[in-house]
């Protein structure tokens, strides 16, 4: 096991694995045995985001949740582009090399249009999707995400995340439902994750592309009718400062055979806040429609 002095080993008691990009080394998770499902983080996450869900998940699936370049464990180049679309060709690429197959996605903020991104484009091989709060469409004319895009994205976001770290250390914290249900263990995680300003580029390289990335996010939204009938959970965090009851109810318009839980309490990261009611919910789903 890899040894690293900030990792909690009893809330991340996972064996590390790595697969060589095109860019670099791609840290991921991979526990247990059966169907396989690939959890995918966003910004400023990793793949600890989701210890809780691998451990209630891996006796009786393959779990996999892999860090992308530049988060997490994964190496941080500094001279790589970190576009989603480029992430989502990473992921690709991590999913031919295991040959996964009939799979189930799990996605969350950034890793909704990354790992929607392979399932417009290998529907044949998803099985299922469980959608916690992210979105897959172009937001361009929509005001709410031009002005976080516009800050978040420019000057004095690429500053305050370079060199303070911001997401980890503020966003993360404002994004609960419920601020107590951070802990300080967990928040830690996050911040020694993006040590450096050179280490944390991925993580303002995307905000300005929730608006940048919109011909990408056009095309990507253009497939969904693909996944239409794939059955889908969705747990969506009600009190999400970023992802609404709007984008809410675009999924749900999106995905017929969907079924939906709202956790009125909890905010943007729901495998963080609410990790026993995720779980037991993708449990449940996984048993409902094998």
């Amino acid at each position: 096991m890899l040894k690293i002095d900030w990792i909690d080993r009893y809330e991340y008691p996972f064996e590390s694995h790595y697969f060589q990009t095109t860019v670099g080394k791609m840290h991921y998770v991979d526990e247990g045995n059966g169907k396989v499902i690939v959890m995918l983080h966003g910004n400023p996450a990793w793949s600890f985001l989701y210890r809780n869900l691998i451990k209630q998940l891996s006796p009786h699936y393959r779990c996999i949740a892999p860090d992308h370049i530049g988060f997490g464990l994964s190496e941080k180049p500094v001279n790589w582009n970190y576009l989603p679309e480029e992430h989502a060709k990473n992921l690709t690429a991590l999913i031919n090399h295991l040959d996964l197959k009939n799979i189930t996605l799990v996605m969350g903020d950034w890793g909704g249009p990354i790992g929607m991104q392979y399932a417009v484009t290998h529907s044949e091989n998803v099985e299922r999707l469980v959608v916690t709060n992210t979105w897959a469409w172009p937001v361009n004319s929509d005001f709410h995400y031009i002005i976080f895009s516009a800050v978040m994205g420019g000057p004095i976001g690429r500053l305050l995340i370079s060199r303070f770290n911001f997401l980890a250390n503020s966003f993360i914290r404002v994004a609960f439902g419920d601020k107590n249900k951070l802990s300080q263990n967990a928040h830690q995680h996050y911040r020694n994750a993006l040590p450096t300003p050179e280490s944390r580029k991925g993580s303002y390289v995307l905000p300005r592309q929730i608006v940048a990335s919109t011909p990408w996010l056009e095309k990507l939204w253009s497939k969904i009718v693909v996944l239409k009938d794939k059955p889908t959970l969705i747990v969506w965090g009600m009190k999400d400062v970023a992802f609404r009851e709007k984008e809410l109810k675009q999924w749900q318009n999106a995905l017929k055979n969907s079924t939906t839980l709202q956790l009125n309490s909890v905010g943007h990261f729901v495998p963080e806040e609410a990790p026993k009611e995720l779980a037991d919910a993708v449990e449940n789903f996984l048993n409902k429609t094998q």
